[in-house]
């Protein structure tokens, strides 16, 4: 049996988004555990960055794509005279590819033939193994495998500190600390991946019915405010509005306090798989056996599978993992009654009341 062989320097390349920096950390965390004595330089967008600073013995170098050439030039200049035993290319987006070039590295690790696209062959020389149907975070695994970790479940410990957390209970408040808290996370970045502001308000009701505390968290984007904005005013309950009043790592503890989640197919789901909140996908446009809450997937509410049917006449097994289906009003589909069914499904699973 050969051993694996020995890294010294490790570089990981993954820009974005939230959710899937959230998936690549239990792959760094696996392989910090198989390599203890490496150094892990990790390549990273400016916002996951936010989130992911001071990820315990990883160095975060941040590329802030709004800088264009300027930010691969800086990117040149601070790898200057280094050289990495490997660099994980775990982004397939041709942006990440002229990153990659950047980054000197003795072997330059990317994706499959199967999931290589926007040129990712031209920028790497060895390949992870193929996979069948992949969670994008079994992608991320692969890499880990690549080099020599074993095979392994999944596990985060992410970076917060106690004073994210103090602040996080301080918007909370004493009342809803000491009571069940049920989180919506309702806008994803594109407003046809959200679910309708009345279903999301009757959920609420519901919850409150059961006993929980409603919270509505997110970004303080114009599209985020007005839908809050909106399912406080379809709702007969008292909820507390946190949107755009929490930094990344405060919304982290937040999701950490909250007994459940539900959520669309946006980066919060996944920071709430982190810190082992359960959390119920809402999805219409994405396969969420690709991309739904890894921990959770059992918990999905989703109308794609029938819509890719309808609109490809094949399903998922017979398209490339991954399709997407096209419109504008899908999410509208999955009806109040599916998610209440879910919401006691996970309630009594999780044993939450």
């Amino acid at each position: 049996m050969t051993s694996a062989p020995t890294y010294t320097s490790i570089c990981i390349l993954r820009l974005s988004a939230i959710g899937d920096v959230c998936h690549a950390v239990s792959a760094v965390q696996a392989i910090q555990k198989a390599h203890p004595n490496a150094k892990i330089t990790w390549v990273i967008g400016k916002v996951e960055a936010m989130l992911l600073a001071d990820l315990p013995g990883v160095e975060l170098v941040v590329f802030d794509k709004k800088q264009g050439k300027a930010a691969l030039k800086q990117l040149k200049q601070t790898f200057k005279g280094q050289c990495f035993d490997v660099l994980l290319n775990m982004q397939v987006a041709l942006r990440a590819g002229f990153v990659a070039r950047c980054i000197p590295a003795k072997v330059k690790i990317g994706f499959d033939w199967a999931r290589s696209k926007e040129l990712h062959s031209l920028f790497i020389n060895k390949r992870i193994k193929a996979q069948s149907q992949a969670h994008v975070l079994e992608g991320f695994k692969g890499f880990a495998q690549a080099i020599g970790v074993d095979d392994y479940v999944p596990v985060w410990n992410m970076p917060f500190t106690n004073k994210d957390q103090a602040k996080a209970d301080e918007l909370l408040g004493d009342d809803y600390l000491s009571n069940k808290l049920f989180v919506i996370s309702p806008a994803a970045s594109k407003a046809q991946r959200n679910w309708l502001a009345d279903r999301y308000a009757a959920l609420a009701d519901y919850a409150h019915t059961q006993g929980f505390k409603i919270v509505l968290t997110g970004g303080p984007t114009e599209l985020e405010i007005n839908l809050a904005n909106n399912i406080i005013k379809h709702s007969d309950s008292p909820i507390l509005n946190l949107v755009g009043k929490t930094k990344l790592k405060e919304l982290l503890c937040l999701l950490k306090r909250a007994s459940l989640v539900l959520a669309p197919d946006t980066g919060p789901a996944h920071m709430a798989v982190t810190v082992g909140t359960p959390v119920i996908g809402l999805y219409a446009h994405s396969n969420p056996a690709r991309t739904g809450p890894y921990l959770y997937q059992d918990y999905v509410v989703e109308v794609y599978h029938q819509n890719l049917v309808k609109q490809t006449g094949k399903i998922a097994e017979q398209l490339p993992w991954g399709t997407r289906v096209k419109g504008d009003d899908l999410m509208s589909q999955i009806t109040t009654d599916a998610v209440k069914q879910m919401f006691d499904h996970v309630v009594k699973k999780e044993s939450l009341l």
